[in-house]
């Protein structure tokens, strides 16, 4: 059994290994030891997301998957949940996040019996948690439209503003034929805004 943590934030201006500190005291503190970090600067709401299905594919029955909140896994709406859930049930993977009490026991249950009543009771709380997860994602978006709708109606609101150096110096590197993840680990930038450039230079 390997622990495999992952590490997520919605984008490049937050700090995904934030929660690393807290994965690695949970693993000392049970004596599991953490084989690899997965880290990703990707939206929980995005089903397909690299590094997460990098480390569903180097995973092995009985691995643990660990997280340090259940939406660092999912805000994804109910139907790519259940596409994600069943990869991992399918992957035998033991997902354990330190907000979910309940999944602790997974780490330290040996027996077959007590492994598959954790493992039952895990699922039910794993698809509550990922629901409230989805609704605040939801919740946060409206909101957020809301705010955006009143400032255009009283003329406050002016958009994002556009970085021109940072673009420009991606457009340059594009030219050079640059990779994308040689851009990225260059720039900190997101895929979207590559492809955003990309499709403007073209």
């Amino acid at each position: 059994m390997l622990v495999r943590a992952y590490l997520r934030a919605s984008t490049n201006e937050q700090d995904a290994k934030r929660a690393k500190q807290q994965l690695e005291a949970f693993a000392s503190e049970r004596g599991l030891i953490i084989a690899s970090f997965y880290t990703e600067n990707e939206s929980g709401a995005k089903l397909v997301r690299p590094e997460l299905f990098r480390l569903l594919s180097d995973a092995r029955a009985g691995d643990i998957l660990l997280i340090e909140q259940v939406d660092r896994l999912s805000r994804l709406n109910d139907e790519d949940w259940k596409k994600l859930r069943s990869e991992i049930d399918a992957r035998q993977i033991r997902v354990v996040a330190l907000d979910l009490p309940t999944s602790w026991m997974l780490a330290a249950s040996s027996d077959d019996f007590s492994g598959r009543m954790f493992a039952a009771i895990n699922t039910m709380m794993l698809d509550m948690l990922a629901a409230v997860a989805r609704k605040d994602y939801e919740d946060r978006r409206r909101r957020q439209a809301q705010g955006q709708a009143k400032a255009k109606a009283e003329g406050r609101y002016r958009g994002r503003v556009e970085d021109v150096k940072r673009n420009d110096s991606i457009a340059d590197m594009l030219k050079k034929g640059m990779s994308w993840s040689q851009i990225q680990a260059g720039t900190g930038c997101s895929r979207a805004t590559i492809s955003k450039i990309a499709k403007r230079a073209s």
